[in-house]
């Protein structure tokens, strides 16, 4: 096992003889040399070509002079802000601040600055002049083009003018960042460098683009027309295709944004030799007096065995990023670093994860996209699966128990999310019937999201009774092998498209299911995704209809507090909500009632019947008669959960917005 990290510092540098370095990475991370962290991928990638590759990580954003401790780079800086957007990093959807980093030493927040890829590369430019300056990342892959922010509640223009870099690029860059590297090591000028996959770069006129092209309304035009917005979001979302998309033109001013096609999904052999870099496995020990970096906590003992996700939650920003095809590490690449775990001091025999943005994708989902692309217009999964769908989970059922075999490996679990459509889909049964046999670490994560078919639909995901069936066998199988495990069901409450009548709906559900959800997400409308399209322009831009959006902060509150109605201080905007939707009938003391109703000041119980008391079961007050629409939209289980039922974890403090597993 590797265990030199790359250089962090003039000594470092000194000690391999160097004067300089050909590239340096500037990221908003702690640095942690694992290939779960991009600045790492690409400072190994880099390496293995033969440059000479320093790390600055986490500088001071107001002293030129941290800029320029390593010197100046020979061919070019590439800045990053890190895994995940630095505004999603610090600030709840509230817009609180949060009060801790997981990607920072010691947890320690404010170790990044705002919009920290903008300042980095502007420092960059400051004291580096016109040098070469590359910017990446997920923070730069999801402003690519004009975007509407939801923290400055405006649109604001591609990240590559703010941050004044010469390329952006975006999605996995490992393919783009070699190209750029070998074209700026022969001498080729930076603004020579206009034909690369996978970039963005700036121009004055659409002869620049080197491949077929179509073009989006103007920064502009989406600033001043939220129609034009949501037109050219679609746009953006449909031709973000490796094999059929075209290159994107977008004006800005005087300028041209031009975004080439995306970067090929890399094959197996290429993931293979990326995941097997000289990674350390580890933070830099400069960050141990600090209490080291948290974020490698989930992933030390954990395997990434795929990209992409043809799950295509419009909430979600990997269809955006890396893509809705998928690549997937070879067997042998896989249980090779298996076996490295197993000789880690710290390993206990447990490997905490065999995934990805989804851990049950391992290969295209038809065999159309390898040479036509993904579906223009239509999703894999939902609201109902495709009929060219190739659901089969065989290979990886295979690789886990290859796995499981290895000598010292106790257990092997899934942590990242199960696509439970696409389980669903796979008529064998055998996967998940080991899922649940080997894999399960007491909980298992899986996204419903919510009950309601048109919020469904507005989120793409599959309708409830998809997960209705799969909870039902879930639970079966737990009983067959006397398994005392739970599901983990993700819910969001306030996306676009869901009113307070369907908050409430959502709320009905989760009684009948026996159990109140720990983990709720409001909305949170990150750059980039179709879901915050809607949120900013009121319209669903796959049709240009209308769609309803909670913005009042109030309603917000009553959405989220629906989803923990048994708590004391959710009530008094629980019955606000059901009064306001005219549901008293969930008021009472029967079985299907949300909330006692207030007792008298003598403390007793109500005497007598009516809306004060409930319904008894199996009834409804007069005038309260469940309609066939609404019954239809939140499906009754058919049995309370019990053993195998939802689980109820401690909540985590300001919890990020999820990736993946959708």
């Amino acid at each position: 096992m590797n265990t030199q990290f790359l250089p962090v510092s003039k000594a470092d540098m000194r000690a391999r003889g160097w004067e300089d370095c050909d590239f340096l990475i500037i990221t908003g991370d702690a640095y942690v040399d694992h290939p779960s962290f991009g600045p790492a991928i690409i400072s190994r990638v880099l390496e293995a070509e033969g440059y000479r590759v320093a790390v600055l990580a986490q500088p001071d954003w107001k002293d030129p002079a941290a800029f320029t401790a390593l010197g100046r780079p020979r061919l070019g800086v590439m800045v990053s802000g890190g895994n995940i957007d630095s505004m999603v990093a610090h600030y709840t959807v509230a817009k609180k601040r949060r009060r801790d980093d997981a990607y920072s030493p010691g947890n320690q927040p404010g170790l990044r600055p705002d919009r920290a890829t903008i300042v980095y590369a502007n420092m960059v430019r400051r004291v580096f002049g016109n040098i070469p300056l590359i910017i990446g990342g997920l923070e730069a892959s999801l402003r690519r083009f004009a975007h509407y922010d939801y923290w400055e509640d405006k649109v604001r223009r591609s990240i590559l003018f703010d941050s004044q870099a010469d390329l952006l690029v975006y999605g996995m860059g490992e393919t783009a960042s070699r190209a750029i590297a070998a074209r700026l090591a022969s001498g080729t000028p930076v603004d020579q460098i206009t034909d690369v996959r996978g970039t963005c770069f700036a121009g004055r006129h659409p002869g620049q683009c080197a491949y077929p092209m179509v073009e989006v309304p103007s920064f502009e035009a989406v600033c001043a027309d939220k129609r034009a917005y949501a037109q050219a979001n679609q746009v953006e979302y449909e031709e973000h295709d490796a094999v059929r998309g075209k290159a994107i033109l977008q004006k800005h001013g005087d300028r041209l944004l031009i975004a080439n096609p995306p970067a090929m999904p890399l094959t197996t052999a290429e993931l293979d030799a990326v995941f097997e870099l000289p990674y350390v496995g580890e933070p830099h020990p400069m960050y141990d007096a600090m209490g080291g970096v948290p974020a490698i906590e989930e992933v030390r003992f954990s395997i990434i065995h795929n990209r992409g996700c043809f799950g295509a939650c419009n909430f979600c920003s990997l269809a955006f990023h890396q893509g809705r095809t998928i690549s997937a590490r070879s067997h042998e690449s896989v249980l090779r670093e298996a076996e490295r775990l197993v000789k880690h001091p710290g390993f206990k025999g447990y490997i905490h994860d065999v995934g990805g943005p989804t851990a049950n994708f391992r290969h295209p989902s038809c065999q159309k996209q390898l040479k036509a692309g993904m579906c223009r217009n239509r999703a894999c999964l939902s609201p109902r699966a495709c009929p060219n769908l190739d659901a089969d989970e065989t290979d990886y059922l295979k690789l886990l128990r290859e796995i499981r075999a290895i000598p010292g490996v106790k257990k092997v679990f899934i942590r990242s999310g199960i696509r439970f459509d696409y389980l669903m889909q796979d008529r064998d049964g055998e996967f998940f019937a080991e899922l649940v046999k080997y894999h399960v670490s007491g909980q298992l994560k899986v996204a419903p999201e919510h009950c309601v078919k048109g919020v469904l639909d507005y989120m793409g995901k599959p309708h409830v009774e998809v997960y209705e069936k799969f909870r039902q066998k879930y639970e079966r199988l737990n009983r067959k092998y006397g398994k005392e495990q739970y599901l983990v069901p993700y819910l969001i409450s306030s996306h676009p498209g869901c009113t307070l009548d369907d908050a409430v709906r959502l709320a009905e559900w989760l009684n009948r299911s026996g159990r109140q959800p720990e983990q709720v997400q409001d909305f949170y409308p990150t750059p980039g995704t179709l879901s915050t399209c809607m949120y900013y322009t009121g319209l669903d831009p796959r049709t240009m209809q209308p769609v309803y959006v909670p913005t009042d902060p109030h309603e917000k509150a009553m959405q989220r507090a629906l989803m923990q109605w048994k708590r004391p201080e959710k009530r008094r905007l629980v019955l606000e909500a059901l009064r306001r939707t005219h549901r008293e009938d969930l008021i009472g003391y029967g079985r299907e009632c949300l909330l006692r109703p207030d007792r008298p000041a003598d403390g007793r119980r109500p005497a007598g019947g009516g809306a004060s008391q409930g319904p008894k079961k199996g009834s409804r007050p007069a005038g309260q008669k469940k309609t066939a629409a609404r019954q239809a939209a939140c499906a009754r289980p058919a049995a309370p959960v019990r053993k195998a039922g939802w689980a109820k974890p401690k909540p985590k403090k300001n919890a990020r917005p999820r990736k993946g597993g959708g």
